[in-house]
């Protein structure tokens, strides 16, 4: 399955926020949305970085309390890894896996066009399992 059938399935929005917003906001936008990790994107279509939960946690072992008040830009991941519509989600699966990542900007032409997380890839291939189940049970009981 292309990464592409999947952002179909799921939808491609994505919750974007500025590099100068500070973390509090991005706390809040992480509640609001019920989501692990928000695109940083000057623009909302040109990635400037990716901010988790863990970032966020990692860094408040650092600063304490006092982290709220910083730009998301000071503990936002910069160097990110995307993946295009046209990749399957089997490779998608092995670069999370690989590079310990759990969610994954989806770019064409330069423009961001989706967020898969970790539980999108698992969700879908246990679909597939499911699917290849259901074949095979029907082959045997159809003799």
């Amino acid at each position: 399955m292309q990464i592409s059938s999947l952002l179909t399935a799921k939808g491609s929005s994505v919750v974007t926020i500025a590099p100068g917003a500070t973390v509090a906001e991005a706390v809040a936008a992480l509640e609001r949305h019920g989501i692990g990790a928000l695109v940083v994107s000057a623009d909302g279509t040109h990635i400037d970085g990716i901010l988790s939960e863990r970032d966020v946690v990692r860094a408040l072992g650092h600063a304490g309390g006092a982290l709220l008040d910083h730009p998301v830009r000071s503990i936002m991941t910069a160097q990110v890894l995307t993946s295009g519509p046209e990749n399957t989600v089997e490779s998608l699966m092995s670069v999370m896996t690989d590079n310990r990542v759990r969610h994954v900007p989806v770019v064409a032409d330069g423009a961001l066009q989706g967020l898969v997380s970790i539980g999108d890839v698992v969700k879908s291939r246990i679909g597939e399992l499911e699917k290849d189940r259901q074949e095979l049970v029907e082959y045997i009981t159809a003799r």
